[in-house]
């Protein structure tokens, strides 16, 4: 390999959202903890279950939408 043209490659920490830490090599330079928000233990693939992840709160904010339209047509 040629000197001074690759990245450094550390360990970093990858945190999910379900609270799973692992500890993986990586080239990403910014910080030694990466924020995910679905990893292997808690996908559904990997876990055979069906479940939604809404990290953005699109559905409840769908939701709140649809209730002040329906105040709003009853009045």
């Amino acid at each position: 390999m040629r000197k001074k043209i690759h990245p450094e490659y550390s360990r970093k920490k990858f945190i999910c959202s379900c609270g799973n830490i692992c500890e993986v090599g990586s080239a990403y330079e910014k910080g030694s903890e990466i924020h995910i928000n679905v990893c292997s233990a808690c996908h559904p693939f990997y876990t055979g279950t069906k479940r939604h992840v809404d990290a953005t709160g699109r559905v409840e904010k769908f939701r709140r939408k649809q209730e002040l339209s329906k105040n709003r047509s009853a009045k």
